[in-house]
């Protein structure tokens, strides 16, 4: 999509602070943190949100999922403990129609957030 932040951010049009590429997602740290490690992957074709993702059903989820994990790995939260958070649809505060996962750690993650 032209106008889509998250895959001009994918084509390198867009600044980010990459974390991690592996196949077909790309991992780079939110502009605003919410934790001491706050970096979102995003799978690089465009699907709208979770639900679109998960009806992709050709393993991309799965590799989303496994880039969230090497993420944790390389921030070194793994083993203390993090949260991946995907936000799907206006009410449940997605701003950007490019599904991402939040992976988020760092410090205590108190549930519920609020």
């Amino acid at each position: 999509m032209t106008d889509c932040l998250f895959c001009k951010i994918v084509a390198r049009e867009l600044p980010a602070d990459i974390v991690l590429e592996a196949g077909r997602a790309l991992a780079f740290r939110d502009i605003n943190p919410q934790a001491p490690t706050h970096v979102l992957v995003v799978p690089k074709a465009h699907y709208e949100n979770a639900a679109a993702l998960a009806a992709a059903d050709d393993g991309l989820a799965d590799d989303v999922l496994k880039t969230c994990h090497a993420v944790a790995v390389k921030e070194g939260i793994a083993e203390s403990g993090y949260r991946i958070v995907f936000n799907t649809g206006p009410q449940a505060g997605q701003t950007v129609f490019h599904v991402h996962a939040h992976v988020l750690g760092g410090r205590a993650l108190n549930w519920p957030p609020g």
